[in-house]
């Protein structure tokens, strides 16, 4: 495997690590630590880069889709969900089920969540825009509190964003 390369960004809602090849990014998840730790150098790899500028859109409400390149690793199946949530629209939401008919498997709706709970690409794979059937917020891996300002966000910025 190539070498990892780690980039944090601060966002409102805490410490985002990207962390990626010179490919591609791996994963964006919240860190645990309460400050940023790996910062842009004249090393950090371009997709990195590209990944911490678009976060930063998103975040001041400039940005609805994401392209800068990333790749995921997991199942079929899993892939198959993850391509599923990008479909969802920004500041739109979906449940499960909604996903499980959108892949043609409506009885997959407990698998579907654990796909949506094992996706390394937050934001970008949008699983925060997954709720509950009856419209209640479900679990989130950055918590509730994340998931819920995120909703909220893209709620309030929804007009503003050229498309």
């Amino acid at each position: 495997m190539k070498p990892l390369h780690k980039l944090d960004y601060e966002s409102p809602i805490g410490v985002i690590e990207i962390v990626g090849t010179e490919e591609a990014v791996w994963s964006i998840m919240y860190s645990a630590e309460d400050g940023v730790k790996d910062i842009e150098n004249g090393n950090t790899p371009a997709a990195l880069v590209a990944c911490y500028t678009q976060l930063d859109e998103y975040f001041k409400g400039e940005r609805v889709n994401f392209s800068f390149p990333y790749k995921y690793e997991g199942t079929d199946f899993q892939k198959t969900v993850w391509r599923a949530l990008t479909a969802i629209p920004y500041a739109q939401t979906g449940s499960y089920t909604d996903i499980a008919v959108a892949i043609g498997n409506e009885k997959a709706i407990r698998a579907v969540g654990s796909a949506n709970g094992k996706n390394k690409l937050s934001i970008v794979i949008p699983c925060h825009r997954i709720i509950g059937a009856s419209g209640k917020l479900t679990g989130y891996a950055g918590g509730l509190w994340r998931k819920e300002w995120l909703l909220r966000h893209e709620a309030r910025t929804a007009g503003s964003i050229k498309r």
